[in-house]
């Protein structure tokens, strides 16, 4: 491994840096365990802290409350795309970042989204989840991360499984085949929850779940062999319920499954895009306001895409 690319991503965030200690330089434990705690303590972590009100984040769960909350000057991005400063995308920022969750600050924010948190759809409680799977797969994941009982939540998406092994928001209008983002959304949500030691089974559920993005060798359609959608080959941070094959590809990292074949056309992809000076660009940023910047722009050097990057190629085997 590059030895200034390693040096430039510990020279990140605590997020970054902890992550980077962990899944690339392979330091001690304790070392590692240091790092980590002080992604709540300083950084994008507790900046984020720092901003949840009595119910979360801006007043909402998915969308920001248009009457109680006021977008502070440090927000930033396309005011006409979906916000992603909700609580929702917020804790999944959270648990992207790696954020300690028996952290007292975290503790305080997640206890406040348990008891007073509410959904749009109709005002459910957040833990209990709406109606749409990709929604509800992002609450199993944090939910289960953050110690949550998720557990109403994941007998519905088990019972929404559809036929070829993924899940699709569409499927209440009549759809009967998967979709690459929302199957994505609740594999890790899944994932997630069976690591928290869930006690629903949910094994035959992923692993239905893994055969239909490894079938379609994480980017293609099953039935022509075509690229699926040509954004999924852009690598995006956050991905918010985008779909992607880096992000597929450290969803079956981090699962610490072994590599399938299937996966090498996806890792090639991955391999391809690694500039000269052994980083990879941010990409196709989805459009909306976010509470502070994390990154440059798109077609700058990422430190998020680079590590995960990195990260899939030595579990791939491929660096």
């Amino acid at each position: 491994m590059n030895h200034t690319t390693t040096d430039w991503l510990l020279a990140g965030d605590p997020a970054i840096r902890w992550q980077t200690m962990a899944g690339l330089v392979d330091a001690s434990p304790d070392e590692v365990a240091a790092e980590r705690a002080e992604v709540a303590r300083s950084g994008w972590g507790k900046r984020l802290l720092a901003l949840h009100d009595d119910q979360g984040w801006a007043g909402g769960a998915c969308f920001p409350n248009r009457e109680t909350w006021t977008p502070p000057p440090e927000v930033v991005g396309d005011p006409e795309g979906q916000p992603w400063t909700a609580t929702l995308p917020t804790l999944r920022l959270l648990h992207a970042l790696g954020v300690e969750p028996d952290d007292p600050a975290v503790q305080e924010a997640v206890t406040a989204v348990r008891e007073r948190g509410r959904w749009e759809y109709a005002g459910e409680p957040f833990f209990d989840g709406e109606v749409e799977p990709c929604i509800n797969g992002g609450a199993v994941a944090v939910g289960a991360y953050f110690g949550q009982d998720v557990d109403g939540i994941v007998r519905r998406l088990l019972g929404e499984q559809l036929t070829d092994g993924g899940w699709n928001c569409e499927a209440e209008n009549g759809s009967t085949r998967s979709s690459f983002h929302t199957t994505i959304c609740v594999l890790e949500g899944l994932l997630a929850y069976e690591r928290a030691g869930g006690g629903i089974p949910i094994a035959d559920a992923r692993s239905r779940g893994n055969e239909y993005l490894l079938q379609r060798n994480l980017f293609r359609r099953a039935s022509t062999g075509e690229v699926a959608d040509d954004a999924f080959l852009e690598f995006s941070f956050p991905p918010q319920w985008h779909y992607d094959v880096l992000r597929a590809l450290d969803y079956f990292r981090d699962a610490g499954d072994p590599p399938d074949p299937r996966m090498a056309q996806a890792v090639e992809q991955v391999r391809a895009k690694r500039r000269p000076d052994g980083t990879w660009p941010l990409e196709n940023t989805h459009p909306g306001l976010m509470h502070f910047a994390l990154e440059d722009a798109d077609g700058e050097p990422s430190r998020w895409n680079t590590l995960r990057a990195l990260r899939v190629l030595r579990w791939y085997g491929a660096a």
